[in-house]
């Protein structure tokens, strides 16, 4: 299955207190003013948070599917090819995971 960019903004567009802009020549998302995703590569990649432990394991494990971008490579975020992930739950979860890792903690606390 191959998402696109506007299969991004769909599970983006249910979090809260979402927006997007356009910055660096992309599509970039934040939460409550902090950025949790960009949409580099044609929309045919993500850029998400990832703590940098987590990510080089992503990366050593599923190649095709994760990357680090050189001029990201000293800060917490992996690239993420849409063309190789398995199923919508899997974008959900990624993207769900960045906005969390961004969102301010008042906001991870609000009941639903």
């Amino acid at each position: 299955m191959t998402f696109t960019g506007d299969d991004v903004r769909a599970v983006v567009a249910a979090l809260p207190e979402t927006t997007e802009e356009f910055a660096w020549g992309m599509p970039i998302f934040k939460v409550a003013g902090r950025l949790f995703l960009t949409l580099p590569e044609d929309e045919t990649s993500m850029a998400v948070r990832c703590p940098i432990l987590d990510r080089d394991e992503l990366v050593l494990a599923e190649p095709g599917k994760f990357w680090i971008a050189t001029h990201e490579a000293g800060n917490p975020w992996v690239r993420v090819r849409l063309a190789a992930l398995d199923d919508r739950e899997e974008l959900d979860a990624i993207i769900t995971d960045s906005w969390r890792l961004a969102a301010p903690r008042a906001l991870l606390e609000k009941p639903d």
